[in-house]
């Protein structure tokens, strides 16, 4: 409603004031050129012109231009009642200043890309002066906007899902793109764009130091992979950056979430072969890595016991049931995640089968399950959830 009442002020002030501005002209016979005042011939025992515009005449005969300063004089409400309008306009919804802002614009693109003569210098001057005022709203509104997603808390009840600074951005662009779906200039929004995408990451960078109950990881992959879809859907061009970008850091905190619970499954197995990777980098040749009292043959032994085909794959089973809690149904990160753990679980496997064989040549050492066990497992547990 806001919106129709703006665009017919407009539509109404040009009519009104190139009207007068022609008046003028053409009464005081003024050259929009020179700038140059002509006093009107007075006939007989009545002027041509009533008192108070030959007032006006006179006050203005030095000015550059003439024109102009009548008419900010006759209509010398103008300005202040529009500012008032717009502040009424820009409160009708929280987001209120866009519309303000692209009414405008195009208000004032199409005055100043018009051809006509008769556009008045005044209004453009006034509509100038409001179309910079609307924008210095629509910064500030950006400006707390930015403050608000970066400042933003994690509910203290939540346990993962979709970040309320994240949500926040995609409600502002939704309506954003919306309002400037038929915009001629946009160049402002993509700048706010910019701006508050860039207060989303520091917002989401921000969990790292939080003190979450669930895993830090997990809610940043989550939140960058839904970032990154919903700049997918939108197709923003300024955000492209930003999308990639997006992209790139969900990879990252899914393979850190990935390697850091998957050393659970195997957790004495995987500090074991550290051990031995160690050694090996601090110069202790592979055959001779069996004669270190914490890496010997029977210690390798007994950490193997620790983990029949039986246990692993019921610990594969919690692993499941644990990452199916928490990671949140509307992402629908699940499969992704959990093709990604029997990824980095299988070459964790054969890291540890490619040590034995170099470390422990000949020792007749190997793991409780094969690598067909392996995949089995997981493959019955996808089955069955």
């Amino acid at each position: 409603v806001s919106k129709q009442m703006l665009e017919q002020v407009l539509r109404e002030l040009q009519p009104i004031c190139t009207a007068e501005q022609q008046f003028i002209e053409k009464f005081f016979q003024l050259s929009q050129d020179s700038g140059d005042l002509q006093v009107p011939e007075v006939t007989g025992h009545r002027a041509s012109a009533p008192p108070h515009l030959i007032a006006y005449l006179l006050v203005f005969l030095r000015l550059e231009e003439p024109t102009a300063q009548l008419l900010s004089e006759i209509f010398s409400c103008l300005e202040p009642e529009l500012r008032g309008f717009l502040d009424v306009c820009n409160k009708v919804h929280p987001f209120g200043c866009l519309q303000v802002l692209v009414t405008l614009n195009d208000s004032v693109f199409e005055m100043w890309g018009s051809s006509s003569a008769l556009s008045s210098s005044f209004l453009n001057t006034v509509l100038g002066n409001m179309l910079l005022l609307a924008k210095s709203s629509f910064n500030k509104c950006i400006g707390s906007l930015c403050k608000e997603i970066e400042e933003a808390k994690m509910p203290s009840k939540m346990k993962g899902g979709i970040l309320p600074s994240v949500s926040r951005f995609e409600e502002f662009v939704n309506f954003s793109e919306e309002v400037f779906r038929t915009a001629r200039r946009r160049g402002e929004l993509d700048k706010a764009h910019l701006r508050l995408a860039s207060s989303v990451f520091s917002s989401i960078n921000s969990l790292s130091s939080a003190n979450l109950k669930v895993n830090t990881d997990m809610v940043m992959m989550e939140n960058f992979h839904h970032f990154h879809c919903f700049l997918c859907q939108k197709m923003i061009h300024s955000l492209e950056g930003k999308k990639r970008e997006a992209k790139q850091r969900y990879s990252e905190h899914m393979e850190k979430y990935v390697i850091k619970y998957l050393g659970q499954p195997l957790e004495k197995l995987n500090h074991f072969f550290e051990g031995v990777k160690a050694r090996v980098a601090q110069g202790v040749k592979e055959e001779e890595v069996s004669f270190q009292l914490a890496y010997s043959k029977q210690e390798l032994r007994k950490v193997i016991e620790k983990y029949p085909g039986k246990e692993v794959k019921r610990a594969l089973e919690t692993l499941y049931r644990k990452i199916h809690k928490y990671l949140s149904p509307e992402e629908n990160l699940l499969p992704v995640v959990w093709h990604a753990m029997e990824q980095e679980f299988i070459r964790q496997y054969r890291e540890f089968e490619d040590l034995i064989q170099r470390c422990y040549a000949g020792s007749g050492i190997a793991m409780d399950f094969t690598m067909e066990d392996l995949l089995s497992y997981f493959n019955s547990i996808t089955l069955s959830n």
